[in-house]
């Protein structure tokens, strides 16, 4: 009966029926779904709690979400694909699909925790499911449930085109606010068969923090700003 109360629901059915449509798929892993469902404000323990599934699944998502890129812009250049992966699964826009696909009635969480409420963990918790899913499914199965439940239905992708992030103006907005000091400096210029390629570095406090490598300066500043965004976690 703890398992009925601590999920909500009169019975277990109510609660893997609820998984089941939001999943799409059959399973019966419930106790790998209700990890990957709970926040650490209710379970501490980290075979108990999300965090790892999310570590999981953030990887797995970014890593489907690259080949989708890669496949859809044969033509584009690493720095345009790195700019529309940060569009496709920065932390709010996960947020908002996680709350879009109901994931906000099945996460268990401290609900007197106000600070919880306006936080980010569902989409959180969106990752910690996508990691689930590959350990129930599997790489291919669970491609395929990302582009069909998120990518297609969510993302929509010649909208995110038009719009523009600059990760650069966003690392040096956070350098600016925290009292830090950012600058991009090329590191290397080389010359690969017909091809040249540039490194450029970001540099935070005289120190060099990420590293960027493509085929023009302003698209290896930008993939050594995405770097280093996710680096802090921004």
């Amino acid at each position: 009966m703890k398992i009925l109360q601590w999920m909500g629901f009169a019975a277990p059915s109510a609660f893997e029926q609820q998984l089941q449509n939001l999943l799409g798929i059959k399973t019966r892993k419930w106790q790998l779904y209700r990890n990957a469902l709970s926040h650490r404000s209710v379970k501490d323990g980290p075979d108990e709690n999300n965090e790892r599934l999310e570590f999981l699944g953030d990887a797995v998502l970014s890593a489907v979400v690259a080949d989708y890129l890669f496949k859809r812009y044969p033509l584009k250049g690493e720095g345009f694909l790195t700019e529309m992966r940060s569009k496709m699964v920065n932390r709010q826009q996960l947020n908002d699909i996680a709350v879009k696909m109901g994931l906000r009635k099945l996460t268990f969480y401290n609900k007197f925790d106000n600070a919880l409420k306006g936080s980010q963990i569902f989409g959180n918790t969106l990752e910690a499911l996508v990691g689930a899913v590959f350990l129930d499914k599997g790489y291919r199965a669970t491609e395929k449930w990302v582009l069909e439940r998120i990518v297609i239905p969510h993302l929509f992708v010649e909208d995110l085109e038009l719009i523009d992030i600059n990760l650069k103006n966003k690392l040096i907005g956070w350098a600016n606010r925290n009292g830090k000091t950012i600058r991009f400096e090329m590191a290397e210029e080389k010359l690969e068969g017909s091809r040249r390629f540039f490194t450029m570095n970001a540099v935070l406090d005289g120190e060099v923090f990420a590293q960027g490598r493509a085929g023009n300066k302003k698209d290896a500043s930008q993939v050594a700003a995405q770097k280093a965004v996710e680096k802090l976690g921004l």
